[in-house]
């Protein structure tokens, strides 16, 4: 299993209905091509039987559009209120709309008991957001064929990580984790770091004095023309190019502060309550005078009467029986005074306790934040690119509009400030700092949201980085060419390729360049039958070609294994090495060439 992390794209909650199947003709247009080498085209030339594909969001509509241009013969099982389920049928897949999918409903997809049908799907295609359901059609499916292989978008890393064992042949995919470095590295200007999952960890390779925890040195870059490749040791770490678990901090995290209780205190005592208070004041002040003046009685006796009537505590009869009528008018008008003005402040307190501002104070900003990361959106991408700017120990501020999403309570584990509003408005922005920031990142799920916010972000800061997150692939190119917001990025396009990758069941390599070369980390499983069987684990590493990192016999990685342990059927490994070296390694673990069950010769 390769797994990614946890899934960011949101969709549309099928209603648990009856079940109403639709089926829309596959469009009759010609389907658009990819070029590639020869050997990239056998590699890639898709089984003819088909992938059937459950979902209903944008991220949908990406991979169907990712799987039909590869030439796969696509079912799409798709609610029928999703707005992409015409488009899903121009693209050329076989539409079914469904609100509920159910065994009947993967069975005239395609998705055989036995598999044994030249009809059978191969693959299934998980993008549900709730993991709830797509481990539910996970099983059923798995029941049914246990051949099939499955592809899964998860929200909750947790369960994806145990799918493994539940479902044998699955890969769980994380949209979050692939396109949170993207955003990073817009945002920072860094693209000497390369973030990539290996061995069940999320890895960084980059120069040696960015890494901290290093893992092994990928390449000895001392002479850029011609680098040292994987080697033993290195005589100046600071040309090296390494794998490491996390990268050094920034020191930057001074620059932007949490309010306080001090600060939230002074913001819930705002403006309102202060006008109320010095009116209140004042009213004591002159009562207490008069008092004093009209009934001769002592100052603090008088302070006393007069706070008791203008809190509407109460006023002692006695004191004024004797005083003229006027003064008795007097202390009745100030006694209702008092009462009016109580209500206000209770009614302003209040208000400032419940209402937005209190959330904007207890994680808002303290100060006037400088050179920091503005990041709109705290969605599940949004929650990821928090993460990752911390752990680069980058200052960062929060902007979400919605108490519950998911970066809330990622900002408040990391201590990183948050300002509650709508990311499109200025009066938010100015709060989270947002003329003196150095990167605005626009991570919301509305494509129009994240163009206002940028277009504010703009007036208010003419050099900030702005990054937004797009959808829409021609409105994003005009944003791009005409208005000169910024970058904008896809979370869906990142995704796609992934899903289909895995679907074809290419491997997921991360390229590193050094210098002028280029080193491949990916993840190679022993299949049975292959050379590689009984053969030692240190019989595979090739100096300046090939170095194994990890090996996994089960769910769990060995970042420190024996390197005299043979190796078994089903083994993976996790290595790095040149594209010779990683093709040596292929012809030693894949399996003789041998018939499917569908006739086709493969491994």
């Amino acid at each position: 299993m390769t797994f990614f992390g946890s899934s960011g794209a949101s969709t549309e909650s099928p209603p648990a209905s009856e079940e109403t199947v639709a089926e829309v003709p596959p469009s009759t247009g010609r389907r658009r091509g990819r070029a590639s080498t020869q050997a990239d085209k056998q590699a890639q030339t898709p089984d003819s039987r088909g992938v059937v594909v459950c979902g209903s969001d944008r991220t949908m509509l990406r991979v169907v559009t990712e799987l039909v241009s590869s030439g796969e013969q696509v079912t799409a099982i798709v609610n029928p209120a999703s707005r992409h389920i015409e488009r899903i049928g121009e693209l050329g897949a076989q539409v079914m709309g469904v609100r509920v999918v159910r065994e009947s409903v993967l069975r005239r997809a395609g998705i055989d008991t036995d598999g044994t049908k030249p009809s059978a799907a191969r693959a299934l295609v998980l993008l549900d957001a709730d993991d709830v359901h797509n481990v539910h059609t996970a099983l059923t499916a798995r029941d049914m064929d246990e051949n099939l292989r499955i592809v899964v978008q998860m929200v909750n890393p947790r369960i994806g990580a145990q799918l493994h064992q539940l479902l044998g042949d699955c890969v769980v995919i994380s949209g979050p984790s692939l396109a949170a470095p993207a955003f990073v590295a817009d945002a920072l200007e860094d693209d000497e770091l390369t973030w990539l999952e290996l061995g069940g960890r999320r890895m960084v390779a980059g120069p040696a004095d960015l890494i901290r925890e290093k893992v092994t040195v990928l390449a000895d870059t001392t002479s850029s023309a011609t680098p040292d490749l994987l080697p033993q040791s290195s005589d100046d770490p600071a040309g090296d190019i390494v794998l490491g678990t996390g990268v050094h901090h920034l020191r930057r995290k001074r620059d932007v502060r949490r309010t306080g209780w001090v600060m939230a205190t002074r913001d819930v005592l705002d403006r309102r309550v202060r006008v109320i208070a010095a009116v209140m004041a004042s009213l004591v002040v002159i009562g207490t005078a008069l008092t004093h003046w009209i009934t001769g009685v002592e100052w603090l006796r008088a302070l006393y009467l007069v706070m008791g009537a203008v809190t509407s505590a109460g006023i002692e009869d006695d004191v004024f029986a004797d005083a003229p009528p006027y003064a008795k008018v007097a202390a009745v008008v100030v006694q209702l005074t008092g009462i009016v003005l109580v209500a206000l402040l209770t009614a302003v307190i209040v208000d400032s306790l419940i209402g937005a501002r209190l959330s904007r104070v207890i994680g808002g900003v303290r100060g006037r934040p400088r050179n920091h990361v503005i990041v709109c959106g705290l969605g599940t991408v949004g929650a990821r690119v928090l993460e990752i700017l911390s752990e680069r120990g980058v200052a960062v501020v929060g902007v979400e509009q919605d108490e519950e999403a998911p970066g809330i309570q990622t900002a408040h584990r990391l201590r990183i400030p948050v300002v509650m509003g709508d990311s499109s408005q200025e009066e938010t922005l100015r709060l989270a700092g947002a003329p003196q920031a150095q990167a605005v990142l626009a991570l919301t799920d509305g494509d129009i949201t994240n163009l206002e916010t940028a277009m504010v972000v703009r007036d208010l800061n003419d050099d900030v980085r702005i990054t937004m997150r797009m959808f829409d692939h021609d409105l994003a190119h005009k944003v791009e060419r005409m208005l000169g917001l910024g970058h904008s990025r896809s979370v869906s396009m990142l995704v796609a390729p992934a899903i289909a990758a895995a679907v074809a069941n290419r491997r997921s390599q991360t390229t590193v360049p050094a210098g002028r070369r280029v080193l491949l980390l990916t993840e190679v499983t022993v299949e049975r039958d292959s050379v590689a069987v009984g053969r030692r684990l240190g019989e595979l590493d090739e100096p300046g070609g090939l170095r194994v990192l990890a090996r996994a016999d089960g769910v769990d990685w060995d970042w420190s294994p024996a390197f005299g342990r043979p190796l078994g059927a089903g083994t993976r490994l996790a290595v790095a090495g040149t594209r010779s070296g990683l093709a040596r390694l292929l012809l030693v673990t894949r399996a003789p060439h041998r018939p499917d069950r569908s006739g086709r010769i493969g491994p």
